[in-house]
């Protein structure tokens, strides 16, 4: 693996699970990493992604180095051939070829600016470090997906134990206009396994093309969550009417009533969540959030191992 952005750069996901549910078993087994070190270069806010990362870097014996690009580098030009005697100190080239000299894996989180879909779908800040770096590049989330979370997802789903789950991603309400890039990456992750996946959402919020194919779609969230195993809550903005909320009137928050329609279905959701918003306190607390987000540390040492041993 010399990168790690999407499921399509694992050519067996299936096995990747397996291999973060061994590791969990007895993470600290193989320093591989020793005397090696991973950059996290960190372009708006993360809690999970930072700490889960950071601990499975170390687990693999790894030195680790944290950086706020907002905070604690120059600002960055992205075009090329730019004049830059504007507000921009530095530019992306440069930047990566010198990180990249520093660490021996690399580890990115942007943001989508929600303005323009070209230029967050063509995952230009994610793309211009894989270009310009001298080692394997991994997503901490980019502009349209989140494997890492993906992965932690499939490794929960896995320990469930039903072997061919009923999984509904479902949109639910947010104060906030947020990205596509969790619930796209969920529903490619979900698609290389035996899951039957419905994503339920209001009309006017569905997915890119490439997300939405091969899952059933519904637009009555009750109707989706009968007989469901799993429940994976998640807001996400307009990809057609792009950055946008379109008006939804019925209620979409996720509520003990709306659970009892399932078949006694576990709920999912990649944190942060906005309770009493996306769910009821209930709901979650009664949910698998937090075994899910201890996954995350045993997800990015999968990948990080992978790519290790084949550096």
């Amino acid at each position: 693996m010399k990168k790690f952005i999407s499921v399509k750069d694992t050519e067996d996901p299936k096995g990747l699970v397996k291999k973060a549910i061994d590791i969990k078993k007895d993470p600290f087994s193989n320093p591989i990493g020793k005397n090696k070190t991973m950059g996290l270069v960190f372009f708006n806010p993360s809690l999970r992604t930072r700490m889960s990362t950071q601990k499975a870097a170390m687990n693999l014996g790894m030195n680790v180095i944290n950086m706020n690009i907002d905070k604690d580098g120059w600002k960055i030009e992205f075009n090329d051939g730019a004049v830059m005697d504007g507000d921009s100190q530095e530019h992306i080239k440069d930047a990566v070829k010198v990180m990249s000299q520093y660490v021996d894996i690399l580890g990115v989180r942007t943001f989508p600016g929600l303005k323009d879909r070209n230029a967050d779908y063509n995952e230009e800040v994610i793309s211009n470090f894989i270009k310009y770096s001298d080692v394997p590049v991994v997503s901490l989330e980019s502009a349209t997906r989140h494997p890492l979370q993906s992965l932690a997802d499939l490794v929960t789903i896995e320990e469930i134990g039903i072997k061919k789950p009923k999984v509904v991603l479902s949109w639910a309400p947010h104060p906030r206009i947020l990205p596509q890039a969790v619930p796209n990456s969920f529903a490619e992750w979900v698609k290389v396994t035996d899951a039957d996946l419905t994503i339920a959402c209001p009309e006017g919020y569905e997915l890119a093309d490439e997300f939405m194919a091969g899952a059933n779609v519904s637009y009555n969230q009750e109707e989706a969550f009968k007989d469901a195993d799993i429940i994976y809550a998640k807001n996400w903005s307009s990809y057609h009417h792009y950055g946008e909320k379109p008006e939804v009137k019925e209620d979409w928050r996720i509520t003990s009533e709306k659970m009892s329609l399932t078949n006694n279905g576990k709920f999912m959701h990649c944190l942060p969540i906005r309770r009493n918003v996306i769910a009821t306190d209930e709901v979650i607390d009664n949910s698998m959030i937090y075994k899910e987000a201890k996954n995350r540390e045993y997800a990015a040492q999968a990948v990080l191992q992978e790519i290790l041993e084949n550096l």
